[in-house]
């Protein structure tokens, strides 16, 4: 089926003038009268002019000014009150600004962080004169190579920026009087059931920072439920399961590894390495599909193991979920930079959207009374909205040859006079047979419990029968490795001249008692003959 046969073009803007990401827009029912509404958080021109833009149908329908740089938007469910409507939450900077019936409604600040010593008395001997513009660059800079980018402050990452020496200057005359703090910022964001798993049921907020951390916070007090660490900075967050049971956070850092983070884990497992830097990051029931900066889409199991790999036409800019529940499919969107939608059903392409730009946002849902839309944001700024036809299907090429094989005949040989013979034989003896093989599985039995008991008598078994004396014997004769000295602490001296393998039965006897807690039984190699003088 052709593109234009599953898509139709519900609204195109190409004066829209956004400029935003995947994960600076939602869709959600804002106010409960079951239409859904466009949430945009837009970057303006990346210095000023940023908003939180809410768009009813193509019509703008509110705007509200951010202070800083958004880093992601979501909507989650904070309470139980009627109507169940939810409130939007926006990352910027430092905070997360909370928003309940599009007003200002809360604002969390994240937790300052320890500011470096050797940093702190570097910007305090500059503010007192005893460093110059040089020497401070020198020693920032060489702490920067020491402890990394993130390790340091803000202040000391834009003075590192600083292109010359006039300029260096003028921004520690302006900054050298204020206190030296350092605050990490949002990088990506999440929501986490926090105990039922219903669409409108209480949610967490699930943050990742500059400073590697995750930071899940009570969607009520909004204070720190859990914080855990990575050992890179986050990008890209996957979260399933409930807070008060049990969860799995998936994290694609910056390093190019995926992390988990499961409950009661502080410090991030490493699960898989990519083969470069992450542009977006899905999850499925039991896998993981992580699209790369290198043209490639991977698919992993929640163990790490690879699944299957492919590489692609043009560079990814961003990756979507198409979760179509009346076909019972979950799709994969890719946006391309050869302006155009790939779709994959698993590894296999099912459709192509050709656009007239490059794609930088792209969010699948309920957009309006339609189920199945498709937001795309262009780099150019424009905005271009997409409805799936309720007669579209996503085929597979394979599949008519498949539901071919299938129906094919298998050629299964006819009965021979043997099995005939051999099925009247057990007809006319069943009754016979039943008991001869009652018979055997007495006498399995019996045999059995007869050994049992011979072990028990001879203390043949691995775990002592004693409450007394609880020991369990384990004899293992290790892997020899060459180039590493093995210590044996038991020296066994083989008193036939045949040569020939034979067992060494080991006894465990408490004091003078005749009867020996454990035995075990060790089968030895070969051994050789000893020739003497």
């Amino acid at each position: 089926m052709a593109e234009n046969e599953r898509w139709l073009t519900a609204h195109h803007d190409p004066l829209a003038a956004l400029y935003t990401f995947s994960a600076c827009v939602a869709l959600a029912d804002l106010h409960g009268d079951g239409e859904s509404k466009l949430i945009i958080a837009d970057l303006g021109t990346g210095a000023y002019n940023m908003k939180l833009k809410v768009y009813k149908g193509t019509s703008l329908m509110s705007e509200n000014t951010l202070i800083d740089l958004p880093t992601g938007v979501i909507t989650f469910h904070m309470d139980t009150t009627e109507p169940r409507v939810p409130a939007v939450a926006v990352a910027s900077g430092s905070y997360i600004y909370i928003y309940k019936n599009l007003r200002p409604y809360f604002k969390f600040t994240l937790p300052t962080l320890e500011v470096n010593s050797t940093e702190y008395d570097a910007w305090g001997q500059a503010r007192d004169e005893q460093l110059d513009v040089s020497m401070l660059y020198e020693i920032l800079d060489s702490l920067r190579q020491e402890v990394g980018e993130c390790g340091l402050t803000t202040r000391s990452q834009r003075f590192l920026m600083c292109p010359d020496h006039s300029s260096q200057a003028a921004f520690l005359n302006q900054h050298k009087g204020f206190n030296l703090k350092r605050q990490t910022v949002v990088t990506c964001f999440a929501t986490m059931k926090k105990s039922h798993a219903e669409d409108d049921a209480i949610s967490c907020l699930v943050l990742g920072t500059e400073s590697a951390n995750i930071f899940i916070l009570d969607p009520e007090a909004f204070t720190i439920l859990n914080s855990m660490s990575l050992h890179s900075v986050p990008v890209f967050l996957s979260v399933s399961g409930l807070y008060d049971v049990e969860y799995r956070i998936i994290v694609a850092c910056r390093n190019g590894q995926i992390y988990t983070l499961k409950r009661g884990t502080k410090i991030g497992r490493p699960t898989a390495e990519l083969t470069s830097q992450p542009v977006g990051l899905l999850k499925r029931d039991k896998s993981i599909i992580v699209a790369t900066m290198d043209q490639n889409l991977h698919s992993f199991n929640n163990k790490g193991k690879r699944l299957w790999s492919l590489r692609l036409p043009a560079a990814i800019t961003c990756v979507e979920t198409l979760e179509i529940r009346t076909l019972g499919l979950t799709l994969t969107a890719l946006g391309m930079a050869d302006n155009r939608v790939m779709i994959y059903r698993d590894k296999h392409l099912v459709d192509t959207i050709h656009t007239e730009d490059r794609i930088s946002a792209m969010k699948f849902g309920r957009f309006g009374r339609e189920d199945n839309t498709l937001v795309l944001v262009m780099k150019g700024g424009a905005l271009l909205v997409k409805i799936l036809k309720r007669t579209a299907r996503f085929e597979i090429e394979d599949t008519l040859g498949s539901a071919h094989a299938l129906a094919v005949k298998l050629n299964i040989p006819k009965k021979t006079k043997l099995f005939v013979d051999q099925t009247m034989r057990e007809r006319e003896n069943c009754v016979l047979m039943h008991r001869v093989f009652q018979h055997d599985l007495y006498r399995l039995r019996l045999n059995t419990a007869r050994a049992y008991v011979q072990a028990l008598e001879t203390s043949s078994n691995p775990v002592s029968l004693s409450q007394t004396e609880p020991l369990k014997l384990s004899a293992q004769i290790p892997i020899l490795i060459p180039g590493v000295i093995h210590v044996v602490e038991t020296l066994i001296t083989c008193i036939s001249e045949l040569g020939i393998s034979d067992t060494v039965r080991v006894f465990v006897v408490k004091g003078k008692a005749s009867r020996p807690l454990l035995t075990a039984v060790i089968n030895m190699p070969v051994a050789e003959v000893f020739m003497g003088s």
